[in-house]
């Protein structure tokens, strides 16, 4: 049985789209000052920060937060603090 995961804003995403879309949008100089990193800083690399990420779960946290305030839509029905 599979669960669906309709709260989850990562559910369906590798984190190789992630961090070639974060990249995109920010550029690896934009992401090493969102996220002081070495492999956003020195020779930055898709393959090089995937292998990084995937031993590093704090700095995947990161990544995975800045994902989601990046790009993740925000819910109509919340309400905002004012």
């Amino acid at each position: 049985m599979s669960e669906v995961q309709t709260n989850n804003p990562l559910h369906g995403l590798t984190l190789e789209k992630i961090v070639v879309q974060l990249e995109n949008y920010y550029g690896w100089e934009g992401l090493a000052e969102k996220i002081n990193i070495n492999c956003f800083k020195k020779d930055p690399s898709v393959k090089s920060s995937l292998k990084f990420l995937r031993k590093t779960p704090w700095a995947r946290e990161k990544v995975e937060q800045l994902y989601i305030k990046t790009f993740a839509k925000r819910n109509p029905w919340k309400k905002t603090p004012s």
